[in-house]
Order: structure tokens, then C-alpha cells, then sequence
């Protein structure tokens, strides 16, 4: 990535990664990422907030190279994770007067994770500044986004906060600015549904913190910019409240037909009650895309045929998913097949005791579905409009 500019003596100097389609060996990333790395260039010292992977940190080196810095005296380190803070050992060597500035919980994981001596650091403090010359730089914590010592640093005079994992997206993208809002909003609520979800919580007095900056440039560690910070602040807005959406996501899986049938016989009963279906094949489906679906849904239905005595195994992976990232799902049900019996639905309610639901009576049928197995389908379709309507999302 050639170095873009962000203000005047700010620039992103991190890397583009074209190629990543999985993070973390968990979540999918079809647009690749980049890790921004941002210099800020004062006149009586310089700072580096954020590094990147270290397999990219030769980039990250020519971009410095190319830009005429031949003296880090500071590198802010907003997040402890390793596509943020991988590259810091290779900084102090190639930068030695170099001092990290961190919070504690993060300077601790740091030491922890790349054996960095404590000498190299400086300890900041909620709300302590740190002063460039002509350019200061404020730390705002913002913990659990995503992890607890995720912080935020503000450019004061510049108005820019550098939020890191917070607000980004994972997007391989030569733009410095989001342009294209259509793409950046699906690849940011991808982003925030794998990853933020089960912070909502936290998110939502995070984002307090970050309005009260009154920022006019929001630059995280992944994906474009936000010259519009409203834009990114208000939809994590609409994600992170707990309202949900007038829809049904079913996830299911089908080995010889039934469940399948099942599932096409309820979404045509549930769209009848003026009810939004999503469906998707636990199998071949993108579970980013599973995910996204997870931040809307009021009511999520598993499908699954009895493998043995469980669930199959799709299933299982996809409750254990569900609990993880604690959605703000109202409503919760298991519909699906069996030969001789089983332990289904006990084996799928066992998985998921984070979630705060309303568990609707399972329609778990024996064989292929006969007219009386249609008929509970109906019932059951009749019953989560009910629900809607009584929770509000449906007229």
C-alpha cells in the first residue's frame, strides 16, 4: 500500500492484505483487511499509532522509508492483539530510541506476548495526553472493543480518533476515505457482527465516549477512514441497541430431504403472517453472512435432522456460534427430523445458556413430514407472528 495522507503531517502507512480470507483461523474476510498504521509527525516529536502483521511489516518500513522518518520517538499501541501489534519488536530494532505507550493491561499483554522489556515503555492513564510540540495526543479507554485493554487516541488540534478495531472493517481498499458507502456498510456490519456483537453492551457506552471527542475524522485499524463519522457511529448505533427486526433467520441442514421440506413449508407459512424470512444452509453457507443475519433477527429457528442421537453436527457448531456472540435474539426454536429418537433439542438448548430467549415448543417429526407435521408448521408460524406482534416488530 503506498502511503495515503490523512491531514497534514497524518498518514496512513500500514498495510493492505489483498489475499486474507480468514482471521484469527475463525472468521471469513472475502474482501480481505488492511492493518492501518498512522504517523503523526509534530514538531518536536513523532508518533506511530499502531503497527501491523509482521509478515507485512516491510511495507510498513518502505512506507516510513518513503515518507523520510528516520526517528520514531513514539509508538502508540491502542490494542495488544498481533495484526496491531506484531510488528513492535521489529520497530525497536530498526527504531531503538523508541518508546511504546500503552496502558497497562496492554503493556502487560504486550510483555506477555512478545517479550518486549518493561523499559520500553511508557504507562498512560484514562484521559492523559501526551504533547508532539504543535500536535497533542488524548487517550480515551475504550475497553472490550473487543478486547478489555483496547484504547482510542485522540489528535486533539486535528480532531482524528484513532480507534483501532473499533468502527473498522474488513475491506482491502485503496481509498483513504469510505466512498463507497454501500460496500463499507456491509463489510462493517460483517466486521462488527463477528467480532463486536457480544460487546454491545460496552459498545454502546464506547460510542459515548468517542461523540464526546467531538471527532471530525474517525481512522480505525481496518478498512477506510471516515471523513462522515456519523455515518459509521450511527448504524453501531442501530446494531448495538437492542431492538430487533420483524425477520426469522433459520440456519438448517438436511441430510435426505425432510428438514428440508420442513423449512420450505415454514418460510412459505411464515411470509403468510407478513413475516420476513431469512434461511440459510448451515453447510454452504457463508456463516459471516449467518452472522450479519444474527444482529437483525427477533426470532432464530435450527433445523436439523437426528444424527444418531444430536443434532448434527453443523448444528452443533452453529448454537455454540450463537452463544458466542450473544445476539440480541428474543426468541428461539428447534424444528427437524429423527429415525428412532433422541436428544436433540435438549443437546442444542445445552449449548446456548448465555442466551436470554423465549424457547418456542420444538416441531421435531419422525421421518418425512406428513399433513399433521404441515399443520404443527403452521401452528408454530402462527405463533412467532404472535410473538412479534407482541414484542412490537410487526404491526
Amino acid at each position: 500500500m503506498m502511503i495515503r495522507k490523512i491531514e497534514e503531517n497524518v498518514y496512513n502507512v500500514g498495510a493492505v492484505d489483498w489475499d486474507r480470507v480468514i482471521f484469527d483461523e475463525l472468521v471469513s474476510t472475502p474482501q480481505g483487511t488492511t492493518y492501518n498504521a498512522y504517523m503523526v509527525i509534530g514538531k518536536e516529536k513523532t508518533a506511530l499509532i499502531d503497527t501491523v502483521e509482521p509478515e507485512f511489516y516491510e511495507e510498513l518500513k518502505r512506507n516510513l522509508d518513503d515518507l523520510g522518518i528516520t526517528k520514531i520517538d513514539y509508538v502508540i499501541s491502542n490494542h495488544a492483539e498481533q495484526d496491531h501489534s506484531g510488528a513492535l519488536p521489529m520497530l525497536l530494532r530498526d527504531y531503538p530510541e523508541a518508546k511504546i505507550v500503552t496502558n497497562s493491561k496492554c503493556r502487560n499483554m504486550e510483555k506477555a506476548l512478545l517479550h518486549i522489556p518493561d523499559e520500553k515503555f511508557i504507562t498512560v492513564k484514562d484521559g492523559d495526553t501526551l504533547s508532539l510540540g504543535d500536535l497533542t495526543l488524548k487517550f480515551v479507554f475504550t475497553p472490550w472493543v473487543h478486547w478489555p485493554e483496547t484504547m482510542t487516541t485522540f489528535l486533539v488540534e486535528k480532531r482524528i480518533a484513532f480507534t483501532c478495531d473499533f468502527f473498522g472493517s474488513h475491506a482491502a481498499t485503496s481509498h483513504t476515505f469510505a466512498e463507497q458507502y454501500d460496500r463499507i456498510y456491509h463489510e462493517a456490519k460483517r466486521y462488527y457482527a463477528e467480532i463486536m456483537m457480544p460487546f454491545r453492551h460496552f459498545i454502546r457506552k464506547n460510542i459515548e465516549k468517542i461523540e464526546n471527542l467531538h471527532q471530525q475524522i474517525i481512522a480505525p485499524s481496518h478498512g477506510p477512514a471516515y471523513s462522515d463519522p456519523d455515518f459509521i457511529i450511527n448504524v453501531y448505533n442501530e446494531w448495538a441497541m437492542e431492538s430487533t427486526k420483524n425477520m426469522v433467520l433459520i440456519g438448517y441442514v438436511s441430510m435426505h430431504g425432510s428438514t428440508k421440506k420442513m423449512v420450505e413449508y415454514l418460510v412459505h407459512a411464515l411470509q403468510k403472517t407478513g413475516v420476513e424470512v431469512r434461511v440459510r444452509n448451515l453447510v454452504s453457507s457463508d456463516m459471516g453472512e449467518f452472522a450479519m443475519d444474527l444482529v437483525d433477527a427477533t426470532t432464530v429457528l435450527i433445523a436439523t435432522p437426528t444424527v444418531l442421537s444430536g443434532p448434527h453436527p453443523a448444528a452443533v457448531y452453529t448454537a455454540y456460534l450463537i452463544n458466542a456472540l450473544k445476539p440480541k435474539t428474543q426468541i428461539f426454536g428447534v424444528i427437524g427430523s429423527y429415525g428412532w429418537g433422541g436428544r436433540t433439542v435438549n443437546i442444542i438448548k445445552s449449548i446456548i445458556p448465555t442466551l436470554k430467549v423465549k424457547f418456542l415448543e420444538p416441531v421435531m417429526i419422525e421421518g418425512a413430514p406428513k399433513d399433521d407435521d404441515f399443520k404443527k408448521l403452521d401452528e408454530l408460524a402462527k405463533i412467532i407472528a404472535g410473538e412479534h406482534r407482541a414484542l412490537g416488530v410487526m404491526q
